[in-house]
């Protein structure tokens, strides 16, 4: 499906883990970037194995991980609006890299019938004392069981991309919703930021997507994109990180003028720093 197109766009570091450097592929046919070399299965969990990597924490330790925490309580609730307005009726939801579960226990208290999935176990735990029921992966999963599935900022972590699209549409119900979220390197800050750009975050991030790339690839199983949502807390949270990277430490004042930037100007052509994609089944193509 993908080819790895041998043109290197960047040369990117990992400033979270490893600091090791990775080298930024083009594919040309999907406008999406792919990390190179390509971590094998058994050697990608040890670039988790970090306290600074906070999507599986829930501490507030120091002042980014702090506001990380604060913002989160804020675009939880708008997530669950996301859902609840695109399939009205309250159904199964399936939560791929639902973290320690805050977004499902809050869909859980609003009548849903939710199941996550996520490989990390410390964060698996944490949800699991919440009340929610996890399984080990998609694949155990039966044919058009969920009303939504939600993918926030996972589906760029997944290691068999085409596989996972494919259970995306296997899983979800005909009617279905399926809502992903994703960083976006034709952003103003992803272009302002160039090798500091924190949404790169090799080699955790394997895939690089844009507009372009996430309608491929879904349009090739059938499945097209309804709606695209800006994230737009996102452009100020990546570029705050993308400044301790480029000079050492968090400007706040240099990353929220960053931040302003990208998202006026991703108002012409919608480029914001993340996007969440609204897809569903194309009936047409059936």
């Amino acid at each position: 499906m993908i080819d790895n197109a041998k043109k290197i766009y960047l040369t990117v570091k990992d400033y979270t883990v490893s600091k090791e450097t990775f080298g930024l592929y083009r594919d040309g046919k999907y406008d999406m970037l792919i990390t190179f070399p390509k971590p094998s299965l058994e050697e990608l969990s040890k670039y988790y194995e970090s306290e600074d990597y906070i999507s599986h924490s829930n501490k507030k330790k120091g002042l980014f991980s702090f506001l990380y925490q604060i913002v989160r309580g804020f675009t939880l609730k708008n997530k669950l609006n996301i859902i609840q307005h695109f399939h009205v009726e309250k159904g199964t939801l399936l939560d791929i890299g639902a973290g320690t579960g805050h977004f499902l226990e809050l869909a859980q208290k609003n009548k849903w019938i939710v199941t996550g999935i996520e490989p990390n176990l410390g964060a698996r735990n944490m949800a699991s004392e919440k009340g929610i029921s996890f399984v080990d992966n998609i694949q155990s999963l039966a044919n058009n069981s969920f009303d939504v599935i939600t993918m926030w900022h996972v589906l760029e972590h997944v290691y068999d991309l085409d596989e996972q699209i494919k259970e995306l549409k296997r899983v979800l119900k005909p009617d279905g919703v399926l809502v992903i979220a994703v960083p976006n390197f034709r952003s103003f800050d992803a272009r302002y930021y160039k090798r500091f750009w924190a949404a790169y975050d090799v080699p955790r991030h394997l895939w690089h997507f844009s507009k372009k790339s996430i309608k491929l690839l879904f349009q090739e199983k059938q499945m097209k994109v309804v709606e695209m949502i800006p994230m737009k807390w996102d452009a100020f949270y990546v570029s705050l990180l993308s400044e301790k990277y480029k000079k050492g430490y968090m400007n706040f004042f240099k990353a929220i003028y960053v931040g302003l930037k990208s998202n006026y100007k991703a108002k012409k052509r919608f480029q914001y720093s993340s996007l969440i994609y609204i897809i569903k089944n194309d009936k047409k193509s059936k």
